[in-house]
């Protein structure tokens, strides 16, 4: 798996999907979250209503993933996660490490081979963008050696976990200014 880390703005990524650092209610927000739902255009609200009716009454759950579709964005889809917010003690490195892999499970689930995130939990909700970093970093890793391993690959050493059913080819980080560059820059090595 091919690993990056660039500075722009994720909803004008060409990529098969970008990850939504989203809210549990998926109503949109700030940041991340409501630049996406802007540049998605209103069928993304209505499709994550529709989410709200049906699988997800209660809301999303923290580290957990859902995809919807990318309506207006140049991406096909839009895989939403729940960062852990560090303001309400959320501060498990292990959870946020979860929005990054149940995202790239979620990716392979509905065919994406290029993914973008931006710095899940490194805004409003608190955490310290290198913690942010080396943990995304590891995450993701951590799956493509997952990937590898379930396609046949020799990693010695590894359960194979749910790594879906497409090879997630490249992952690229698209964070908005030069501090979370640095960050993950200095994390990738």
């Amino acid at each position: 798996m091919r690993i990056e880390a660039v500075q722009g703005d994720i909803t004008r990524e060409e990529v098969d999907a970008i990850v939504n650092a989203a809210n549990s209610s998926l109503m949109g927000g700030g940041g991340v979250d409501g630049a996406i739902h802007r540049a998605a255009g209103p069928e993304l609200l209505e499709e994550c209503m529709e989410l709200r009716r049906t699988e997800l009454p209660d809301g999303l759950p923290v580290g957990r993933a859902v995809p919807t579709a990318g309506y207006r964005l140049p991406a096909r889809w839009v895989i939403h996660t729940v960062g852990p917010n560090a303001h309400r003690g959320e501060t498990d490195p292990a959870l946020l490490a979860s929005c990054f892999t149940s995202s790239l499970t979620v990716a392979a689930d509905i065919g994406a081979r290029t993914v973008a995130f931006p710095a899940v939990s490194a805004g409003v909700y608190g955490w310290d963008a290198d913690d942010v970093a080396r943990i995304a970093v590891d995450a993701v890793r951590g799956f493509a050696a997952r990937q590898d391993a379930a396609s046949g690959r020799d990693v010695c050493g590894l359960d194979v976990t749910d790594v879906g059913t497409t090879t997630v080819e490249e992952v690229r980080f698209v964070l908005f200014d030069e501090r979370l560059l640095h960050a993950f820059s200095a994390a990738l090595g």
